[in-house]
């Protein structure tokens, strides 16, 4: 167990040798980031053994959605660091003649508290630390205390490759995290829930520390099937996603909106998807991952109790197996609970409603809590367009789903209750830096419109000259 002195020691050894101004050489950084792509090919195994333990979730899965990201991440960054770190040079302009060079100096924030969740344990550990060290930084771990396995192995990982002064990994539930919080840092960048974003945000602001969430949509992610969407398509899209980790992810598609003309046809398609994809057993198939917790589990459970008598899919789980089966809901009304909460688990919420209403079901999201994500199936590009242009999201797709995570030189982030700041790229370098404005002066030819006096003939001078500035 930590103490609070113990993490007090760490962060002031991290600050030591960030003051040393080791960190600052981009050469260095780049060649650490080639030594935590080497290790990560290393540990492939272990960390695919760890998310099978936590979660559940079958080799594949976790090379796809784990480990693949992050050695991508790692090379994207490692490839575009130089072009991304180099100083941005300006013309001072007429009103600092005789300066006319300014430069804008790309600098680290210092010591970085990266605070990680269980859902995707290794990427969004070492996809944010790649950001950080990429940034010039030191930065201290906080993994989560659910996903015990994996955070076990990502702490013999750090340790090994890293020394502690540099990068350092701490294990433990909410008391440790406070324990951190409670220290000043440079910079944290949070992944979580909001109501915790909230509290990572409170303690931050007694340091007037900077911070970067990315939280779950407080009142959920949507996805709109309009009635030309091919379903068939579609169905077979969300009812991967659903799949995927059972659900317990940030930018998972929390309910369906389906335009009622075609809402049997629809669920037709997306029972047959999941069928195709899962099996008619799935609480078996070794492939479904399991929730986190028993606590999540009973959550779900509780949950699905409660719409019982609308479960056209699914429905069934195992306490034991900490499963419970991809389970449609139909149909649900837009005002209802459980449309306005981040379910996290692998229920389905379906709302039917009249295609001609489209504007009014949209105008009732845009009230709510800002989603991580919005997902549209549709023909009409001109209207889907227009719908991604004017709602407030972090980020989505067009007839597809989850993957515009993976484009590169792309932001990932929220907006409100859904998150700030961004990262993956170049968008990561600037939220782990912070631009410094220098002008570099002359001491010839420099005039004396700033100064005293501002009276008299010599003030009516300098106010007309002042004015050709102003026009």
């Amino acid at each position: 167990m930590y103490t609070e002195e113990d993490i007090k020691g760490i962060v002031e050894q991290q600050r030591d040798f960030f003051l040393s101004g080791r960190t600052l050489d981009i050469s260095w950084r780049i060649a650490q980031l080639k030594r935590l792509k080497s290790a990560v090919k290393a540990y492939s195994e272990q960390f695919q053994q760890a998310l099978t333990a936590d979660l559940g979730r079958s080799p594949v899965e976790g090379f796809l959605c784990d480990i693949v990201p992050t050695i991508t991440e790692i090379d994207e960054t490692i490839h575009g660091l130089r072009r991304w770190a180099r100083p941005e040079c300006h013309f001072s302009g007429l009103m600092c003649f005789p300066s006319v060079v300014t430069k804008v100096y790309k600098m680290p924030y210092g010591v970085t508290l990266i605070i990680s969740p269980f859902n995707f344990p290794i990427l969004l550990t070492l996809g944010v630390l790649t950001a950080s060290l990429a940034g010039g930084n030191t930065a201290v771990i906080k993994a989560s205390g659910k996903s015990k396995a994996c955070t076990a192995i990502l702490k013999r990982f750090i340790s090994e490759t890293f020394p502690p002064e540099y990068v350092t990994l701490i294990d433990g539930g909410h008391d440790v995290a406070d324990m951190c919080l409670a220290q000043r840092f440079d910079k944290i960048f949070y992944t979580g829930s909001p109501s915790v974003g909230k509290h990572v945000m409170t303690a931050a602001a007694r340091n007037l520390t900077p911070v970067a969430l990315e939280l779950g949509g407080e009142t959920g992610n949507w996805c709109v099937v309009r009635k030309d969407a091919d379903l068939k398509d579609a169905a077979r899209k969300i009812a991967f996603f659903k799949l995927c980790n059972a659900g317990q992810i940030c930018i998972n598609i929390n309910q369906v909106a389906v335009a009622q003309e075609v809402a049997e046809p629809f669920i037709a398609e997306l029972k047959e998807a999941f069928v195709r994809q899962i099996g008619e057993t799935p609480l078996s198939n070794n492939d479904y991952p399991r929730l986190i917790t028993e606590a999540a589990w009973s959550k779900c459970t509780d949950l699905a109790d409660k719409y019982r008598d609308r479960i056209v899919f699914g429905g069934n789980g195992s306490r034991e197996l900490c499963k419970y089966e991809p389970t449609v809901i139909y149909p649900v009304g837009v005002d209802e609970p459980i449309v306005q909460q981040e379910l996290f688990c692998p229920l389905l919420p379906v709302v039917p409603f009249p295609d001609s209403q489209i504007d009014q079901l949209l105008h009732t999201i845009s009230l709510r809590e800002h989603p991580l994500a919005l997902y549209l199936f549709t023909k009409n590009k001109r209207w889907a367009r227009r719908v991604m242009q004017s709602q407030q999201y972090g980020g989505g797709c067009v007839n597809e789903v989850c993957i515009h995570l993976m484009v590169k030189g792309v932001p990932f982030n929220g907006t409100g209750h859904s998150g700030m700041g961004a990262y993956h790229g170049i968008w990561g370098f600037r939220e782990f830096t912070h631009p410094s404005t220098v002008l570099y002066g002359s001491h010839r030819f420099n005039l004396s419109l700033r100064e005293h006096p501002y009276s008299g003939k010599v003030g009516e001078k300098k106010m007309k000259m002042l004015k050709l500035f102003a026009r």
